[in-house]
């Protein structure tokens, strides 16, 4: 099983709520004692072993947001992985903070990570679990802006309460499909 958190890398990206999927994929490698990642396929790659999905490759692209699929694609490639065996973590305007909804393959809906994912793959019927961000409030927030702030606090605590249910049954999430 590939598991891809989508992020952009760097410092100042860190907390941000387009960076949902890396802090997604940071919490399970902790819950798989991952303890060291390398860098390979322009990304971040680790390997782990968990007791339902078995052995786990998981992935965080360097490449920023928009270029994700470059490294989706090379890392599924050498492992040979199908998209049956791919999970993409992303974050999702359109469900509240800390909602977790899983889909099987469908549109990108205008996330730019996940379309550069499908592009580079050469389709789009893998799984996806997206994190709730939500929309910004008021008409005259940019979304690109949006995206790219930090959750207050609040909110992270939210994030993270819905991360170690999601993590704790990511197994029947990821096999179950909901």
């Amino acid at each position: 099983m590939l598991i891809v958190g989508l992020g952009n890398h760097g410092q100042s990206f860190t907390n941000t709520r387009h960076n949902a999927g890396f802090l997604f994929v940071d919490e399970l490698a902790a819950m798989l004692h991952v303890i060291s990642w390398k860098e390979k396929f322009h990304g971040l790659l680790a390997g782990a072993h968990h007791h339902i999905l078995g052995d786990v490759i998981l992935l965080k692209p360097q490449t920023y947001m928009n270029s994700s699929g470059i490294s989706v694609a090379q890392c599924a490639q050498f492992f040979k992985k199908t998209a049956a065996e791919i999970i993409v973590i992303h974050d999702e305007l359109d469900l509240p903070v800390g909602k977790i909804k899983v889909k099987y393959g469908g549109s990108h809906r205008g996330h730019n990570g996940v379309r550069s994912v499908s592009s580079s793959l050469g389709f789009d019927n893998y799984k996806r679990i997206m994190i709730g961000i939500d929309r910004p409030s008021g008409s005259g927030t940019d979304v690109r802006d949006y995206v790219l702030s930090t959750f207050s606090a609040s909110e992270f605590e939210v994030l993270y309460s819905s991360f170690g249910i999601s993590i704790e049954n990511i197994g029947s999430l990821i096999l179950g499909g909901g």
